[in-house]
């Protein structure tokens, strides 16, 4: 899984690796990957990861080794509630499954579809709150919700976006938030 190390922006773009579950919820963890919807979406995409590696004999095993790594992955940001959402949605694709190929096939086609999912809403958010933005506007953004919080167009700086494709002449005061100062410091990197 490629990434944005959010961490490092605005001075330096640097785009990181993650080859297991481990790297996923460490970057989860130390906030690498942040915003509730790109969580989320890091999650199934680390679900579908590790799944690719689990060497079971048996369906039981592998889902048991499955669960696990849920868990490890759901409590590395206990109260993000689009993590567990992703994640048990996720699961619940595998449950259907009755073999171990037929799974990790279906927790990759899973991952990409809430992927995808989520890039059509914040984009039919922005495109639909676009329209109450007036040409001349300043909007004060709190916290970060562009493309690097949500995976897709963004929400609040989304309909900036659209309102900015739409012709309009917009300013935008964006001020910070803790832990990592990410609302300034990202929404400006967005905006510029």
């Amino acid at each position: 899984i490629r990434i944005i190390d959010q961490s490092r922006l605005p001075h330096q773009e640097i785009q990181l690796d993650l080859a297991g579950y481990e790297e996923v919820a460490e970057a989860i963890r130390t906030l690498r990957i942040r915003g509730a919807p790109l969580i989320g979406i890091a999650g199934a995409y680390g679900l579908a990861l590790c799944a690719q590696t689990i060497e079971a004999r048996t369906r039981s095993s592998f889902m048991k080794e499955l669960r696990r790594i849920a868990e490890v992955l759901a409590s590395t940001r206990p109260t993000a509630v689009n993590l567990r959402w992703a994640i048990a949605r996720t699961l619940a694709t595998a449950e259907t499954k009755r073999d171990i190929a037929a799974i990790k096939s279906a927790l990759i086609t899973e991952a990409r579809a809430i992927h995808d999912e989520e890039r059509e809403a914040t984009r039919r958010l922005s495109q639909s709150g676009a329209e109450l933005i007036k040409d001349g506007f300043t909007i004060l953004t709190h916290c970060n919700a562009g493309s690097l919080a949500t995976g897709g167009y963004g929400t609040a700086l989304g309909v900036i976006k659209a309102a900015r494709e739409q012709g309009k002449n917009i300013s935008v005061i964006a001020t910070e938030t803790r832990p990592l100062l990410q609302g300034a410091r990202l929404t400006a990197w967005e905006l510029m």
